[in-house]
């Protein structure tokens, strides 16, 4: 596997959009890539050319995605959300930015009783982010 040690990975699911997502996502994060892409064929279940399977890392921890090929009447939820620790102000800041264009700000990027600088977002896609500046 694309990581040996790691044993549990978090997977994604979307409907056609999987590998804009990916690298939209890869664009933010440093330390980031597309591993690999599997896409579906001519006469496969999925449309053609949309992601079969694929992996990628965003700084150094890998994911897999999906685009289903069956509609599902289920997206994301801020109930399981990508927990981020930033290693500076102006990574948290660009993060926070650029992921929540389109999307929706759950928590305004700012100091809480828990942190000096903390942030949550749901993405364009539905996903939710939880930032913290370390």
């Amino acid at each position: 596997m694309e990581n040996s040690s790691q044993k549990i990975f978090t997977f994604l699911m979307f409907s056609g959009m999987a590998e804009e997502a990916m690298n939209f996502y890869t664009s933010i994060f440093d330390q980031s890539e597309i591993i690999s892409i599997n896409r579906y064929g001519a006469n496969e279940a999925g449309k053609e050319g949309t992601v079969l399977h694929a992996t990628f890392s965003l700084k150094g921890q890998v994911f897999m995605c999906i685009d289903s090929n069956v509609e599902q009447e289920f997206t994301f939820t801020p109930a399981i959300s990508l927990y981020v620790t930033c290693d500076t102000e102006d990574e948290i800041n660009r993060v926070f930015e650029k992921l929540s264009q389109n999307g929706t700000v759950l928590m305004p990027l700012a100091a809480y009783p828990f942190s000096k600088k903390y942030g949550w977002v749901e993405d364009k896609y539905g996903l939710s982010w939880q930032l913290n500046l370390a």
